[in-house]
């Protein structure tokens, strides 16, 4: 069905009233949500549970979710709700052709934690090849005094210059990424659905997927979630790896089929690997790469930078703002 028109003369909205279902997650305590609240009457909650968001939500004209399930269900059950705007750029958490069948645009926010995100993926590599909190463990131990020397390292030191990156999804965050490893001195494969080049951007090399396994030190994951991206890293892709190459995972957790993973690290058939994603988040108990050998895990991090979730909170602000003049914008929905 339809919804009505709930413009007033282009510009404004009657009995307009904002819910955020899961405002935590932007704004832990040290982003506020004062921008958003000065634009529209606001609600707002740090969790939802699935119970809880159709009681929350049933005044609202306008939701604001980032994880939080808004399924065609609860689209049905919403009869005043307007808009949806998804403080991210994944929007799958929304039945966005369920929203687009009631009139209801369904907007993101496209660009945010490019550096972010990128920042994260060396954060990570760089743990991987120093290991600074062993080292620094190390010293507190009284490791170094018991050496007597005057250096000491409790593992080989890998510098990245002449190494080479492949980087699987060659978008802004890939890109970005691959310009920082040029500034290290690495040699860049890139793979992408368009392969599209960038004028003046730094000497990269198209490269399939079984030769980006094959020829790279580092692999590094920003590609979307499809089926076809789906277990993309599985036993088949990890055979083809150097024994000495780090696996990066910031993008989606079932880009990795885990079981294959922990079976090669474990087999010694890969160096390391950096995940920042997991199939299930928060991970669960049983997920077979909290007991392999050299697999360094963040909790969905590297998107939340002070400075990315700022540029978050401005875009869904503007998303707002944009929808009561009557001229949304972002919509992934039209």
């Amino acid at each position: 069905m339809d919804r009505v028109n709930f413009y007033f003369d282009g510009v404004t909205i009657l009995n307009s009233n904002a819910v955020v279902l899961d405002g935590y997650t932007l704004n832990p305590g040290d982003n506020p949500w004062s921008a958003l609240s000065n634009t529209i009457n606001t609600d707002i909650y740090e969790r939802s549970l699935p119970h809880e968001v159709q009681e929350r939500s049933q005044k609202a004209s306008v939701l604001v979710v980032n994880k939080v399930r808004i399924d065609r269900e609860m689209i049905a059950a919403l009869p005043n709700l307007r808009f949806i705007t998804v403080t991210a750029t994944g929007f799958d958490c929304v039945d966005v052709a369920a929203a687009r069948e009631c009139g209801i645009p369904v907007s993101n926010v496209p660009v945010y934690g490019t550096d972010s995100v990128a920042q994260h993926v060396f954060a990570v590599l760089l743990h991987i090849l120093h290991r600074i909190d062993s080292h620094d463990s190390a010293i507190r131990n009284g490791h170094w005094q018991r050496t007597g020397d005057f250096s000491f390292w409790l593992s080989p030191l890998t510098e990245l210059a002449r190494k080479t990156i492949g980087i699987i999804g060659f978008g802004r965050i890939g890109r970005r990424v691959g310009e920082i490893a040029n500034v290290f001195g690495m040699r860049v494969l890139a793979n992408s659905r368009s392969q599209t080049a960038t004028p003046n951007w730094p000497a990269f090399d198209w490269a399939n997927v079984e030769h980006i396994a094959a020829e790279s030190d580092v692999v590094t994951l920003h590609c979307p979630l499809t089926n076809e991206t789906q277990n993309l890293v599985d036993s088949e892709f990890l055979s083809k790896c150097k024994p000495t190459s780090i696996l990066i995972n910031t993008g989606r957790g079932p880009l990795v089929n885990e079981a294959d993973l922990a079976a090669a690290l474990n087999a010694g058939q890969l160096a390391a690997a950096g995940l920042d994603v997991v199939s299930q988040e928060p991970i669960n108990e049983d997920n077979p790469v909290l007991q392999a050998k050299n697999c360094f895990l963040t909790p969905h991090m590297a998107w939340a930078t002070l400075e990315a979730r700022q540029r978050l909170m401005a875009t869904t602000v503007d998303n707002v703002k944009a929808f009561l003049a009557g001229q949304p914008q972002n919509v992934v929905n039209p």
